[in-house]
């Protein structure tokens, strides 16, 4: 509201915008309130060559940046053709030495397991509470849960695929998982996620796939029934809905 202070003050110019055009737009709101902008470390008075210092400051400072965005991107460029890490969390079962992706074979039995695991049918609640158990942990360093494996499951650098931005490079990286038991994962997944809802619904489940069932931890799909007065009731079930129901 007008009238709560006066001015605001910022170390710099280029810390009050992105650019110079939210720069001008923000500062005609403020003068508009009767609000000045006024930097600390820059001496600008309010004369007319006052405001030729502050434009080429803030055409400085924006140059700057755009400067370093490019360099960033550039480097981020060179090291996605080495197939080096850009950074982050390693997924469980590698480690980085010198940039590069690196098996770590104290961690990838983990992943092995899981994906043999999971081909043979056994429920993911059940891979959970099995590796728990064994005081087995996450990359970083908490229990396992369901969420765990949809991202291991899906994860592609387990069959040796360097993913940088949309484009994927393969046989980049050491494989933890052969191609063949990561498709058939991937088949059991889709099968199960997408087939039931698929086919049986007539409107849009939106959680088909997403939710998980709290007695087996299978994956829920979308179905429907009707009640004795002909009503249609839309609802999630497991596919093991012989133990669970």
């Amino acid at each position: 509201p007008k009238g709560n202070f006066d001015a605001v003050v910022v170390y710099k110019l280029d810390r009050f915008a992105r650019n110079r055009y939210d720069s001008a737009t923000y500062k005609t709101k403020l003068k508009k309130l009767g609000v000045k902008v006024i930097s600390a470390t820059e001496n600008i008075s309010d004369s007319p060559e006052g405001i030729i210092l502050e434009s080429v400051l803030e055409g400085m400072a924006e140059f700057y940046s755009q400067e370093l965005s490019q360099k960033v991107k550039r480097g981020m460029n060179e090291s996605a053709i080495k197939y080096n890490t850009l950074g982050g969390q390693a997924p469980l079962g590698y480690k980085i030495v010198d940039k590069k992706y690196v098996i770590d074979e104290t961690t990838a039995p983990i992943v092995r397991e899981a994906f043999e695991l999971y081909a043979q049918d056994v429920p993911v609640v059940r891979i959970c509470e099995r590796f728990n158990s064994r005081g087995l942990r996450t990359s970083t360093g908490n229990e396992f849960n369901k969420s765990s494996f949809a991202r291991m499951f899906k994860n592609k650098r387990y069959i040796g695929t360097y993913i940088y931005k949309d484009k994927e490079f393969e046989n980049a990286i050491p494989a933890i998982i052969d191609k063949d038991l990561f498709k058939q994962v991937s088949e059991k997944i889709i099968k199960i996620t997408e087939g039931p809802a698929r086919g049986k619904a007539k409107v849009d489940y939106l959680l088909a796939g997403k939710i998980f069932c709290g007695m087996c931890g299978e994956v829920m799909h979308g179905t429907s029934g009707t009640s004795k007065t002909g009503r249609i009731y839309n609802y999630y079930v497991c596919l093991d809905t012989k133990i669970c129901i």
